[in-house]
């Protein structure tokens, strides 16, 4: 039988169902058309670790689960190297999508938008089996510490790491003043410099590796997306490493409202008739 994420039980039915709208998110800065994506991953009490990740982008707008494009599938391989398979769940800084570079830093100390997302944490890491908090990138570190400065005592028990953003390597490098693969290789030693204090501080639930990160991305450091961790009735290739989704348009206006998804090809399973003769 496959596997399939439950949905939203107490107290995040509640949490869904009063999720901040334009009002709280101004849609200069956020795409706020596209509707907000809360998580990915354990609800039930048995996480273990908890990703803080920054917003959600193509990918995750259609599958309505964060992290599930490269990135997700980035975090999924270091997920694996700590042993853990099952005990996580995953949350972002913003429930909407960032529109625009500057757009989550504008809103990195929003009262508003911290208010919603605290609610988030603490149901997530009070009194509950979450041990450690990752942290992706400088905006999902500044509202960790924000909840952490409200919370000292539930933060004092927990192991925080903060790492730099599983897309570094992309948005560094096209500033031009490093190559692709000197970024790559900058994040690959972050996250290596964090691996020891991440496995002492989680119990693994499946098998842990004991291998670093190289310089560059191997065969491995990708893990596909768990079928657990989607909607029922997901397609198959809703979970591939190759990407399905992208914005498209020849404006930014239409590249804003548009979202094209192709069937990748090994998963195109219908038969190919003959073309008709014409006439």
């Amino acid at each position: 039988m496959p596997e399939f994420c439950p949905g939203y039980p107490p107290p995040f039915d509640a949490l869904v169902a009063t999720y901040p709208r334009e009002d709280v998110y101004p849609s200069a800065d956020f795409r706020v058309e596209w509707g907000p994506i809360f998580h990915r991953g354990r609800l039930d009490g048995s996480a273990r670790v908890l990703v803080l990740g920054q917003d959600p982008a193509t990918h995750e707008t259609i599958s309505r689960r964060i992290l599930v494009g490269e990135a997700g599938q980035r975090v999924q391989g270091l997920l694996a190297k700590l042993g853990i398979d099952r005990s996580y769940v995953m949350v972002n800084t913003f429930v909407y999508s960032v529109y625009g570079q500057g757009g989550g830093n504008r809103h990195d100390d929003d009262e508003a938008i911290a208010a919603y997302r605290n609610t988030w944490l603490d149901a997530l890491l009070v009194d509950t089996a979450v041990t450690t908090v990752i942290s992706l990138g400088q905006l999902a570190d500044t509202a960790y510490q924000q909840w952490a400065a409200r919370r000292p005592d539930d933060a004092a028990r927990l192991h925080h790491a903060a790492l730099r953003h599983p897309t570094y390597p992309e948005s560094a490098s096209r500033a031009g003043q490093k190559s692709l693969a000197e970024t790559t290789a900058i994040l690959l030693a972050d996250w290596n410099a964090h691996l020891e204090g991440l496995r002492n501080h989680v119990m693994p639930d499946g098998m842990s590796q004991d291998t670093a990160y190289g310089t560059t991305w191997q065969e491995g450091d990708l893990v596909r997306i768990p079928e657990a961790d989607l909607p029922p009735g997901s397609p198959d290739w809703w979970f591939d490493l190759a990407a399905w989704a992208s914005r498209t348009g020849p404006d930014v206006q239409t590249k804003r409202a548009t979202i094209t998804v192709v069937v990748p090809k090994r998963a195109r399973l219908w038969p190919v008739l003959p073309a008709k003769p014409e006439g």
